[in-house]
């Protein structure tokens, strides 16, 4: 798969889409679809929406897929200030809100801040984190 990462900016913040990490929750367009409208090309456009605006929904996405940086903090990383919460969504993935590192079979490391989304039915195919297959699978639990 490949890995595809897609900037927008409106000056002032710039939104950063990975769309292999995005589970289609839709959280991001139902919140703020002045900005994030998946009929649109492109379909996130920054000037939609004010900068606290874009950076409070993007806050709120499951998987990770969307992340900002202030455009004169750039390089810097934006990281949660916060005790880790682990929540099981209904039929859904293993969220984790906060500062985590994810270490893989075969050793590597993988920094995740905000949110983090864990594959809980087994068909992801981007395991350990959720692509969200259990949609498409009917996964209940």
């Amino acid at each position: 798969m490949k890995d595809i990462t897609k900037k927008y900016t409106n000056g002032e913040v710039t939104v950063v889409w990975k769309p292999n990490q995005c589970i289609h929750s839709t959280i991001c367009f139902k919140g703020l679809s002045s900005v994030f409208d998946p009929q649109k090309r492109p379909w996130v456009t920054p000037e939609g929406g004010t900068t606290q605006q874009i950076v409070d929904q993007i806050k709120k996405c499951p998987s990770g897929a969307l992340s900002y940086f202030m455009n004169d903090e750039a390089g810097s990383e934006v990281n949660v200030e916060a005790e880790t919460i682990v929540e099981t969504m209904p039929n859904g993935p293993l969220m984790v809100y906060g500062n985590v590192t994810v270490k893989d079979a075969s050793g590597n490391l993988t920094k995740k801040n905000n949110v983090t989304a864990f594959c809980r039915c087994g068909s992801s195919g981007n395991k350990p984190f959720c692509d969200g297959s259990h949609k498409r699978i009917g996964f209940s639990g």
